[in-house]
This record gives C-alpha cells, structure tokens and sequence, in this order.
C-alpha cells in the first residue's frame, strides 16, 4: 500500500520525471508525419513480438544441430523456455495490474499522443515489455549472440510503448523487471523439467523427432552412425579394381 500511496504521489507531482520523459517521448509521436506514426503503431503493437517469435525459431534451429543428442536437448530446452517463460510472466503480471490499478497515462495527463485506441485496462506493469524482456533475457541464457538481438529488440519495444502514449517508462521498466526476473529465476527449474523431454522426443524417432531435432540428433539417438561419404569414393573404387 505504501508503494501505491507513492506511486500516486510521483503521478501529481509536477516535477516527475517519470510524467515528464512521457511527454518527451511521445511528444515525438505528435511531430512526426502519419506514416511514422502507423508504422511505429504496428512495430509497437505486433511487429516486435513477431520478430522476437522469428529469433526464438532462428534460435531453436541452430540448438537442434547441435549433434549429440544430449548436448541438443540441454539446448533446446533452453530454447523452449523463452515463450514459456513470456507466458508465465504475463501470468504473474495479472494480480500485480490488479493490485496496483494504476490508470493509462491518457487517462490522467492531457495533451498526449494515443496511437492505439480501446486501451483501458491498467497500465502498470506493461505486458508488452514483460513478454519482450522474458523472451529476451531466456534466449540470452540459451545464445549469448541471439539474445543480445532479443534485448534490443525488447528495448525497442519499451520505447514504442511509451512512444505511443498508452505506458509510463516505469510501466515499461516495471514489465523489464519481471520478465527478466522470471525468465532468469525460474530457468534452472525449466531445463531440469524441460530437457528430460527433450531428449525423450529425440529419442522416440518418427516424424515428430525428425520436426523437432535434425536428422544427425536423431540418427545418434537411435544409436545408428551416419558415416560421411568419403571424397574421391570413385577413384578409390577405381583402384580396388586394378588391384584386384
């Protein structure tokens, strides 16, 4: 309660620097042509969320190459805790909005630029920024490179918000928070829940493994050895014969 009564406060406060970067930021919103506007709407609204989902797969196809079938299923599992650590964040978001009721920005501050209408739901913390930052901060335990691309696309997506006037930056900063809070936290928990199941998949064969895992995982599963096909195969057949 005492974090809400202050919260309210730093909201009346007229030197609030959370009120006054809103308007900076989404005063950039009201100075730039319509199309910019559109654009930063879908980039904010679907377009991150989207790319995020493609680095997720770009991700998940590098760790099922991984050749031996445990080092693959540690991999990912790893992978696959990144939706389902956005998921479980959004989740925890859900008593927080509730307890917290703290009103869009629009709703108490006029002059702002709303890009995006029929937002009337609570405002902290955002679920944008919690499903960005959980994915990216899961991928970053998964690939160090692809998750540095995740936290930058996430970071974009917390400026969009406030850009399109329906978060505070604390909103934004708040969904940062718990999103890389339950992705990091409950990480050890996943793998130990996650690659178990992984490597049972590999290892069960059929068209599901052969979806999920490359086909060098699952050959080692199954306990068969690919041999690679040996240069200049031909020539060596050729001299067989003349020796023969």
């Amino acid at each position: 309660m005492a974090g809400l009564v202050a919260l309210e406060a730093l909201e009346t406060s007229g030197s609030n620097p959370d009120v006054t970067l809103l308007y900076d930021i989404n005063g950039l919103a009201k100075d730039a042509p319509s199309w910019f506007d559109r654009t930063m709407e879908f980039v904010g609204e679907y377009g991150i969320l989207i790319g995020l989902v493609l680095v997720v797969v770009w991700c998940w196809w590098g760790a099922r190459k991984r050749g031996a079938l445990d080092d693959a299923a540690t991999s990912v599992a790893a992978v696959v805790w990144a939706p389902l650590a956005a998921g479980v964040a959004v989740l925890v978001n859900v008593p927080i909005r509730s307890f917290v009721e703290r009103p869009r920005p629009f709703k108490d501050h006029d002059g702002l630029t709303v890009l995006v209408d029929g937002k009337n739901d609570f405002s902290f913390v955002s679920d944008h920024a919690t499903l960005a930052m959980a994915i990216a901060a899961a991928l970053f335990v998964a690939n160090r490179k692809l998750g540095f691309v995740a936290i930058g696309l996430a970071a974009l997506e917390g400026f969009c918000r406030v850009f399109m006037g329906v978060h505070y930056p604390t909103d934004v900063i708040g969904g940062f928070a718990l999103g890389t809070a339950v992705a990091l936290l409950l990480s050890p928990l996943a793998s130990a829940l996650l690659t178990p199941v992984a490597r049972a998949v590999g290892r069960a064969g059929g068209v599901v493994s052969r979806l999920v895992w490359a086909p060098m995982a699952v050959a080692s599963a199954s306990g068969a050895v690919e041999l690679p096909e040996a240069r200049g195969s031909s020539g060596s057949s050729e001299e067989r014969d003349l020796a023969a």
